[in-house]
C-alpha cells in the first residue's frame, strides 16, 4: 500500500506543482499542513500518513486488549445432549450384555459343575449300598433275592470283604456313556446294579448280577458276548487293589464256555488274582449260576483267564469309577 500512496503523491505534485494534505472530519474537509510544493510536499504528506496509520493501529490494538481483559472467561460448554445419552446407552448395554453373558454361562456350567462335584466327591462303598430303589415291584423281588441269600449274608458280615456297587459311584450324567453301568442297565437287562465284593489287597472278587431276557443272543440263553464283557470287568476288578495305582487295561482274556447261560437268573462272578509282577496281573475267574446253601454253589457257565496291565501313564488317567 505504501509504495502506491507514494506513486500517486508523487504523480499529484507534480501535475499541480504543489500538495496539500487534507482530512475529513464531520463530512467537512479540513486542512492539515499549509501546501507545500514540489517533491518536498508529498514527501511531507507521506510521512504524516504513515505516523497517523501506525498511531490509529496502536489505539485499536489498545482497545481490543482492554476490551479482552475487561471480558469475563467464558465456561466451557457442557458436552452436547446427544453425546451424554449415546454414553449412558452404550454403558447400559454393556453391562446388559456381560450380565446375559455370565447368567447364560452359568446356567449353561451348571450341569457341567455339578458332574466335576460328583466325580471329585464320590459317594463311599458304604454308601453305595443304599442308593438304589428299585422301580418296579419285579426289580424289588430280585433286590430281596440277592441280599437275603446266605451267601450275601455271610460275605456282608465278613471283615475281609468290602461290600459295594461301584457303577453307583458313575454321577448320573456319565451313566449313558458306561456299558455295564448305564447302557446295559434297565428291567430287562441287568436289572439292578451289580453288588461286588473285593478284598482290599486284591486277591479275591464275588459279584452278584441279574441277568435278564433283553441280553439274549438266542431266544432265553444270555449273548456270550455279554458273558465275556461281565468277566472280563470282574476279573479287572479282582486284581486292581494289587496294582500301584490301582488301575489297568486288558492285555488277553481267553473265555471259555462251559454251559448255556439261561436268562431271568442271578450269576455269581468269582475271581481270583493268582499272580502279580510290577504293572502286570493275572487273574483267573468263573460265571455261575446261584446255588443253595452257605457257599451258593452252582453250575460254572463260563471260565476265563486274562491278563491286566497297569498304563504307563496311569498316575494321570481320568477315573470316573474307583
Amino acid at each position: 500500500m505504501y509504495p502506491v500512496a507514494r506513486s500517486a503523491a508523487w504523480r499529484y505534485a507534480r501535475a499541480r506543482g504543489k500538495f496539500s494534505p487534507l482530512r475529513r472530519v464531520g463530512g467537512l474537509q479540513e486542512r492539515v499542513l499549509p501546501p507545500v510544493y514540489g517533491r518536498a510536499g508529498s514527501l511531507i504528506w507521506l510521512e504524516k500518513r504513515s505516523q497517523s496509520s501506525i498511531s490509529e493501529s496502536q489505539a485499536t490494538t489498545t482497545t481490543t486488549t482492554a476490551q479482552t481483559k475487561s471480558r469475563p472467561p467464558k465456561d466451557e460448554p457442557p458436552p452436547p445432549r446427544n453425546k451424554r445419552r449415546f454414553l449412558i446407552r452404550a454403558t447400559t448395554t454393556t453391562l446388559l450384555t456381560l450380565l446375559a453373558f455370565s447368567l447364560g454361562f452359568a446356567m449353561a456350567a451348571a450341569p457341567a459343575y455339578s458332574t466335576a462335584l460328583e466325580v471329585a466327591n464320590p459317594p463311599t462303598d458304604e454308601e453305595t449300598l443304599t442308593l438304589f430303589i428299585p422301580t418296579t415291584r419285579d426289580i424289588a423281588t430280585i433286590e430281596t433275592q440277592i441280599f437275603s441269600h446266605p451267601l450275601t449274608q455271610s460275605l456282608l458280615a465278613d471283615p475281609k470283604y468290602i461290600a459295594s456297587r461301584p457303577h453307583l459311584k458313575i454321577p448320573e450324567a456319565l451313566r449313558a456313556q458306561n456299558l455295564t453301568g448305564g447302557t446295559l442297565l434297565g428291567p430287562d437287562k441287568i436289572a439292578v446294579p451289580p453288588l461286588q465284593f473285593t478284598t482290599p489287597d486284591g486277591s479275591k472278587f464275588i459279584s452278584f448280577q441279574w441277568v435278564g431276557h433283553g441280553l439274549c443272543g438266542h431266544p432265553g440263553i444270555i449273548h456270550g458276548g455279554l458273558l465275556a464283557t461281565l468277566l472280563d470287568e470282574g476279573l479287572a476288578r479282582c486284581c486292581f487293589p494289587a496294582l500301584p495305582n490301582k488301575v489297568a487295561v486288558t492285555a488277553t482274556l481267553n473265555v471259555q464256555y462251559k454251559k448255556p447261560a439261561m436268562a431271568g437268573q442271578i450269576l455269581i462272578l468269582r475271581a481270583e488274582t493268582t499272580k502279580v509282577e510290577g504293572r502286570k496281573a493275572w487273574v483267573k475267574g468263573t460265571l455261575e449260576t446261584l446255588g443253595e446253601g452257605m457257599e451258593g454253589r452252582g453250575v460254572v457257565v463260563t471260565e476265563a483267564e486274562a491278563l491286566f496291565i497297569e498304563p504307563r501313564q496311569a498316575a494321570s488317567m481320568r477315573r470316573v469309577v474307583n
